[in-house]
């Protein structure tokens, strides 16, 4: 790598990890504050991935514990995060030491560590947090979940053997001035009749073009980032906000260790979808999925990707998904109306998004208000919180934190087959109760994938 690609490469991702920047995320406020009584009876959390997602969660969850250890297999990334722990740590008042690993499994060793945020590339998700389930970890671990949809099999299968308290980092069930959860409410109440067709504007992936070699930068260890995924060279050139690569925040752009848009904001709009027209649930969830409309940056052969010198993720898709319940839902890179979700019933319709709605059911809320304990019971009977606030109250209480495992593997498995469909081109039939596709049994290999000598998930 030359010294001005290596330059930049590490300015950002480090300048990211220090100061918490998001390229297409918020910063919200945490309380100050918790239940505990005193400072030696707050929990011990371990930080597993100290990259960019880090930079919001690992302050959050700081106001209600403290923090014993850092990990990342870039030292760039580890080193700033200690810093940044040690600062806020420092200022409260609760000095202590911070430890730095390159292997998560010396965190999972920690006896005195209660709690683990996961905040690593997708692909490292569900190994790390199945063995910190077995270690005796509560976990909070960002979206999505899974890789495959057999991950989010073998997580649930741990998480009903451990009892641990386990929260996804799916923040719209919880932020954004509770303007999900009041649409969710809405079509509970039956402002815009029964629900016929739902529209998940989730955006595009992005097209890098060819990405050459490059070294691999100095405090990185890309064997292990690599993880369960087939080893490759290191790649990187200048361009957008964080350089293009295969490394870091641009993971998300390779089906190897992701989704693209439809795992990375599928995971927020179709789950809130699916928990409004009440399809998470058990034996709930899509039935058939179709692809109207896709197109990749590279050709495909038999579902896999042609070349391997730029992203492969999907830049554009019309995917038609019909659920149990005979609502019909399109998962789409872009709409008229944006960023966000369409709901479009018998009686009306309205869009939610981040930071905005618009349609007569929200307009007409000043006047005709939601019951009063509307979001209440779309919360599970309680007044919301912030996402991290409600992890932690469950860890106290080992209650079901509001962002569950059960619901979020119901919205990834639409996600992934979404995904399966567009890459082979093919309509899928899916059984919601034995987890198959039925059409073409032959499929079901695509429920999981090879993952390599030594990295291998094992329940």
């Amino acid at each position: 790598m030359s010294q001005q690609t290596r330059r930049s490469f590490l300015k950002t991702s480090v300048a990211a990890a220090a100061a918490g920047t998001m390229p297409y995320w918020f910063t919200s406020s945490q309380p100050a504050a918790f239940g505990y009584a005193s400072a030696g009876e707050r929990p011990v959390v371990g930080c597993i991935g100290t990259g960019s997602r880090w930079g919001s969660v690992g302050p959050a969850a700081f106001n209600f514990a403290d923090c014993a250890a850092v990990c990342d297999v870039d030292s760039n990334h580890a080193g700033a995060a200690k810093e940044r722990v040690a600062g806020i740590q420092n200022k409260a008042g609760r000095d202590r030491q911070i430890d730095i690993y390159e292997d998560y499994r010396k965190v999972l060793d920690r006896k005195d560590i209660d709690i683990v945020t996961i905040v690593t590339p997708d692909h490292w998700h569900s190994k790390i947090a199945i063995e910190a389930m077995q270690a005796g970890k509560d976990i909070y671990c960002e979206k999505p979940l899974t890789l495959t949809i057999n991950e989010g099999k073998q997580i649930i299968k741990v998480l009903e053997e451990t009892r641990r308290v386990f929260q996804v980092g799916t923040q719209q069930r919880t932020d954004f001035d509770r303007r999900f959860l009041n649409a969710i409410a809405m079509v509970r109440d039956g402002r815009i009749g029964q629900v016929q067709t739902v529209t998940c504007n989730i955006g595009g992936s992005t097209d890098s073009g060819p990405i050459p070699v490059t070294d691999v930068p100095s405090g990185l260890n890309w064997e292990m980032w690599l993880g369960q995924c087939p080893v490759v060279d290191f790649r990187f050139k200048e361009g957008g906000r964080w350089g293009n690569t295969r490394c870091h925040y641009e993971f998300r752009w390779w089906y190897e260790y992701s989704g693209g848009k439809m795992t990375d904001w599928g995971a927020h709009h179709v789950d809130i979808a699916q928990w409004a027209i009440e399809q998470n649930g058990p034996d709930q969830g899509v039935v058939s999925v179709e692809p109207a409309m896709h197109k990749h940056p590279v050709p495909f052969k038999d579902g896999m990707p042609q070349h391997d010198d730029r992203y492969n993720a999907a830049i554009e898709f019309d995917v038609k998904c019909i659920f149990a319940n005979g609502v019909e839902m399109h998962i789409v890179s872009s709409s008229a109306d944006g960023n966000g979700i369409l709901f479009e019933g018998t009686k009306g319709r309205f869009h939610v998004g981040r930071g905005r709605t618009k349609g007569g059911p929200f307009e007409h809320l000043k006047d005709n208000p939601l019951p009063d304990n509307a979001i209440a019971k779309v919360y599970g009977g309680k007044e919301p919180t912030s996402h991290m606030q409600n992890f932690m109250d469950c860890v106290k209480s080992r209650e079901t934190p509001i962002s569950d495992v059960w619901t979020h593997h119901r919205a990834m498995t639409t996600c992934h087959l979404a995904n399966i469909a567009i890459r082979l081109d093919k309509a899928l039939e899916w059984d919601p109760k034995s987890q198959q596709i039925t059409n073409d049994p032959g499929l079901n290999s695509w429920q999981a994938r090879e993952q390599r000598k030594g990295y291998e998930i094992n329940v």
